[in-house]
């Protein structure tokens, strides 16, 4: 079995033949939405979550053995590599343990005990550790020097050396892990010169704090770490040191002599001076990990669901990205979201020209068949939602607010500018809107996913690991919901399986050149564009009203084969037979079982070819807020309001009530009983009814409680 093989079995409960074959696609280049849709029979089913997992764990395989690589190459330039080291390192399989193993030997500056060591004080450390000499002080005579001067110079050096020695031991470091890991607390104190400043005063609440280390939430353990960096607080871990004390030196005394009391001595001195700030920086270090994960894991789930939110379609919209002064931007886009018209009505102060906004707005709905309005949600939304509601159109015309985060980061980037070059920030914002409604996740891959706001301390945690998993979640949701290669922006064409940036910019410069494709197969016409990213990409490409009916569906071209098979036993065209459930109940897919291909992808196709293209994601329903709140001063106790939810924490979720600030919902009043997963009650971007239970203004902190879903 090979090395990783057998890690990977040891850290997941995932069957062998699993692993095996998933980390062979890995090897081949296949991506993990590939595997996950298209290669079922080889994985034994394993769905993204469980790849995703072997991925994981594959890549911290490779760290360990890059780290023994590395530590194996500098113990041979050192010439301290003997046999048995090497053994121990080649057969360890966590990341502490090696570099406990590699301590002794891993200098990075000349240390307290190196000194003593060079000034011949060894000897005496051993003696002492030996401890059986009858008269120490006449022992420690003999190594006075030109350095040492007198017997306590010998024997302060000597337990600088024990001090090391006692840091060393692993067994002493894994016991004082074992006390962080359960006993440790996380305390604070307020830096008083600090205290009164205007930016500490979020951080109040933690200015005294004393909690578990191990059962602190990530959002409070990452909001302590963050008041510590910006020098508010300062934070500490304890645990009970007397007791960790009594532990180490019954490990290592076994006398009562003056042996004894310098062993004593030494072992405080490495306590404090090394093992301690080590190891509980170490387990702060662990805590943050941890909190990272958690906080990593909360964005991940909130970026899916704002990805995979309700779109409205292939509608004509007219968009509005609201303001006072400088007016509201109205933009006009066709079904596939092309700009064709925009300019600024001012219908709020100062200007108020409310009946001349009226009269644009009516003409370019008529004008443009206007099929829905986006307003976005900044400054002025409210009443721009209103002053629209207040109009009479000659057909129903839905209205939805959207959300602008991260809307004026895209409008500034490189994407908008290479879009609309002859367009200001302003005209990209309001475009970027009516997109949004029309589809988020085509919008919304144009974005840093970062910036869409929608996590708990993202710019807290791991950036290199944030980046990673959120990639992983956008590519997920773009392959999960298919993309249509005529219309596909450069962004979005590139998160699909096997593309990538620079593929992505070859087709839409192939597409601009030679029009829209025709078919799947034409695809492999464009520049660089090879068998195996055709393999990977294929199933996630529609082509609408292209050659093939299959080309608009999830039936991956390696399949046509077989339905044209299934067509022709029903002596029935593919187009024919694709939509029609009556004669797919006459398909047994038994019939159709080979070495390649198994049920679980034969049920696929058949489910495919059912619905064919059908999209995941459920169609936008219009909302209304409550007309009669416009501000936290208009919030009563006991008021029923609708909302939407529009961020979900760990301890629970911030509501959209169509004011300034968001109210939130926290855990315990999402139900009446225990909740432990907020994610379980209520899900980003979702219509709820909301109870306010408190209002507190000078904080602008809004308390709500779940009152009811919308049907």
């Amino acid at each position: 079995m090979s090395a990783i093989l057998s890690y990977l079995l040891s850290q997941t409960n995932l069957p062998e033949s699993s692993i095996k074959n998933t980390l062979q696609l890995l090897d081949e280049d296949a991506t993990i939405p590939f595997i996950s849709r298209y290669r079922k029979e080889r994985t034994g089913n394993l769905d993204e979550v469980q790849i995703g997992e072997i991925v994981t764990y594959k890549e911290q395989f490779e760290a360990l053995e890059k780290r023994k690589a590395a530590i194996l190459k500098a113990l041979k330039e050192q010439e301290f590599l003997t046999p048995e080291l090497k053994k121990q390192i080649s057969n360890t399989s966590d990341l502490i343990a090696l570099e406990d193993l590699y301590l002794p030997y891993k200098k990075t500056r000349k240390t307290k005990a190196d000194t003593a060591r060079e000034n011949g004080l060894e000897p005496l450390a051993k003696i002492i550790m030996a401890q059986n000499t009858r008269d120490l002080e006449a022992a420690a005579v003999t190594f006075q020097n030109d350095t040492i001067s007198s017997t306590d110079d010998a024997l302060e050096g000597a337990r600088h050396i024990i001090a090391e020695w006692v840091n060393e031991r692993a067994d002493i470091r894994n016991y004082l892990r074992n006390q962080l890991e359960r006993h440790a607390q996380i305390a604070t104190k307020v830096v008083k010169s600090k205290k009164d400043e205007e930016k500490a005063q979020k951080y109040k609440d933690y200015f005294e704090w004393d909690e578990s280390l191990a059962r602190i939430p990530s959002h409070r353990f990452l909001a302590l770490m963050r008041a510590a960096e910006e020098g508010f607080i300062r934070l500490k871990v304890e645990i009970d040191d007397d007791k960790a004390f009594q532990n180490i030196e019954n490990r290592i005394i076994k006398s009562n002599n003056a042996c004894a009391d310098q062993i004593q001595m030494a072992i405080a001195d490495s306590y404090k001076r090394l093992l301690f700030p080590a190891l509980s920086n170490e387990s702060l270090g662990a805590a943050k990990d941890k909190a990272d994960n958690e906080a990593i894991s909360v964005f991940a789930k909130n970026l899916r669901q704002l990805l995979l939110g309700s779109p409205l379609g292939e509608k004509r919209i007219l968009a509005l990205d609201p303001g006072f002064r400088t007016g509201c931007k109205v933009v006009c886009l066709d079904e596939n979201g092309g700009l064709q018209h925009n300019e600024t009505i001012y219908p709020h102060p100062p200007k108020n020209d409310t009946k001349g906004a009226m009269r644009k707005i009516s003409f370019l709905v008529d004008a443009h068949k206007i099929e829905a309005i986006a307003i976005g949600n900044g400054t002025a939304s409210r009443e721009t939602e209103q002053f629209i509601k207040r109009m009479q159109f000659n057909r129903n015309i839905d209205v939805f607010v959207v959300s602008e985060a991260g809307a004026s980061i895209y409008s500034a980037s490189k994407i908008a500018r290479d879009e609309f070059p002859n367009y200001d920030v302003t005209v990209r914002g309001a475009v970027s809107i009516g997109r949004r409604l029309a589809d988020p996740l085509a919008e919304l891959v144009k974005i840093d996913a970062k910036s869409i706001g929608v996590g708990q301390y993202q710019h807290d945690v791991d950036q290199t690991k944030l980046k990673n998993e959120l990639d992983r979640v956008v590519e997920s949701c773009v392959n999960t919901v298919g993309v249509n290669i005529n219309t596909a922006s450069v962004p979005l064409l590139s998160y699909v399986s096997g593309i990538g940036p620079k593929l992505a910019e070859n087709i839409v410069a192939y597409r601009d050149e030679k029009g829209a494709f025709a078919s799947r197969k034409e695809i492999l016409n464009v520049p660089r564009l090879g068998a195996k990213a055709y393999e990977q990409a294929g199933g996630f490409l529609r082509i609408k009203d292209g050659e093939n009916p299959l080309d608009d569906s999830a039936v991956h071209p390696e399949r046509y084969d077989l339905v044209e098979k299934m067509a022709k036993k029903l002596k029935v065209s593919v187009a024919n037979l694709v939509g029609n459930k009556s004669i797919l109940k006459e398909i047994s897919l038994e019939d159709y079982v080979t070495d390649e291909v198994g049920l679980p992808t034969l049920k696929d196709i058949l489910d495919e070819l059912e619905k064919p293209g059908l999209d995941p994601r459920e169609p936008a329903k219009a909302f209304t807020f409550n007309q009669n709140i416009r501000k936290i001063e208009d919030l009563e106790v006991g008021q029923l309001l609708p909302g939407i939810v529009n961020n979900v924490t760990n301890f629970g979720a911030f509501v959209d009530i169509g004011i300034k600030e968001s109210g939130l919902i926290h855990i315990s009043n999402l139900a009446d009983g225990f909740v432990s997963d907020v994610n379980a009650h209520v899900t980003l971007q979702e219509h709820v009814v909301v109870k306010v239970l408190e209002v507190d203004i000078p904080r602008k902190r809004i308390q709500l409680k779940l009152h009811k879903l919308n049907a």
